[in-house]
């Protein structure tokens, strides 16, 4: 079964409005993204339309008894996010849908030959972002194809679920979906959890904050999930699953580090892709060893390691670097979730470069994980 180690969550929110927005603009003026926002409209209008109530699905004889099962509880976790985590109360994910893939969209990634920082695409609504996502697998190895050829290191990898940040709530919500509804127990919790939490706080092109925010919630919101409801073989999972988890963010975190240092250095080029060649290789025997030695043989983290290269650690990068910031800020408002939000908010609407500074304060004062 598929292990997640994050999840990205393509901001479509407000697809068929920006669809708009964008057309009026580009009457005018010429724009090549119109396309693309436009299968964005289309492929998330016929996701949202394949969906209909859980209710409907547990009282159909044809649902599955797996499927229901966790359909049924799927609807636990969507009340305790409302009830605990003061996430919102509307109608995401309290309908389902199968897609009849193994996936929701696919994202595409790029960075240079010689740099982590991301790529980014701009659009209207949600402003600038590190990921493009498509409907069709097709179209976004094309948009791949062409990143390749102008230099980029790319990867393309299939995602699970996608938050429109609650803009899609007129035409049900975002929905549940088969390319995550048998999950483990507790991976399935923290998906919800971490999708909610785009709806409280996003903030307009700001990757990190917003991935590392959602990340810090599904964690927290898991931990607070598992003790008071999760079973014994949920407890047992999520164990084994966090350790390795662990030990691969570490791994990867040291190769980011090393990768940085050596960029931002005044080699030549032609050194500096020696290095990093070597870098890449010895991540790569690290994960072998700690696979074969501590993890008993699991392969789950064998496609990322496969696919590694600049723009799937800078991706992951983006979802991991404010974490411990925002896990201090929810100790530092009592735990309390609604009070978190808040500040999270608050520190949001900072101008960024008040923004980030506010996040260095909080990491540096976080414990040592």
């Amino acid at each position: 079964m598929r292990r997640r180690a994050w999840l990205v969550a393509i901001p479509l929110g407000g697809v068929v409005t920006a669809l708009l927005a964008l057309t009026t603009l580009c009457m005018t003026s010429g724009c090549s993204s119109v396309g693309y926002l436009a299968q964005s409209a289309r492929g998330h209008l016929a996701l949202v339309g394949s969906a209909k109530p859980v209710a409907e699905w547990l009282a159909d004889a044809h649902t599955s008894p797996s499927v229901k099962q966790r359909l049924a509880q799927s609807q636990q976790m969507r009340a305790f996010a409302v009830s605990e985590l003061k996430l919102p109360d509307n109608d995401s994910y309290r309908r389902y849908a199968d897609l009849k893939r193994s996936a929701a969209v696919w994202n595409v990634v790029a960075a240079p030959e010689l740099s982590l920082t991301l790529k980014t695409w701009c659009f209207p609504v949600v402003g600038c972002v590190g990921y493009r996502g498509y409907f069709d697998e097709a179209a976004a190895q094309a948009e791949a194809g062409s990143l390749r050829a102008q230099g980029f290191e790319v990867s393309v990898y299939p995602v699970p679920a996608y938050s429109t940040l609650g803009m899609s709530d007129w035409l049900g919500g975002d929905p549940l979906l088969n390319t995550f509804i048998h999950w483990p127990e507790l991976e399935l919790a923290r998906l919800i959890f971490h999708e909610l939490s785009h709806q409280v706080v996003f903030i307009q092109g700001d990757t990190a904050f917003n991935e590392s925010y959602a990340t810090a919630v599904e964690r927290l919101g898991g931990e607070r999930w598992l003790r008071q409801h999760g079973s014994p073989e949920a407890l047992q999972a999520h164990q084994a699953l966090d350790t390795r988890r662990a030990e691969m963010r570490a791994l990867t975190a040291q190769a980011r580090a090393r990768l940085q240092a050596l960029y931002a250095g005044a080699e030549p080029d032609a050194v500096k892709r020696e290095r990093k060649a070597d870098i890449f290789a010895e991540m790569r025997a690290e994960h072998e060893r700690l696979k074969q030695e501590r993890w008993a043989g699991f392969a789950g983290y064998d496609a990322f390691f496969a696919r590694a290269n600049n723009a799937t650690l800078g991706m992951q990068a983006a979802y991991l670097q404010w974490v411990p910031a925002f896990e201090a800020l929810f100790v530092q408002e009592g735990r309390d979730f609604a009070r978190f939000h808040a500040a999270v908010g608050r520190i949001g609407a900072l101008p960024p470069p008040e923004r980030e500074a506010t996040l260095q304060r909080l990491a540096a004062a976080a414990p040592s994980p």
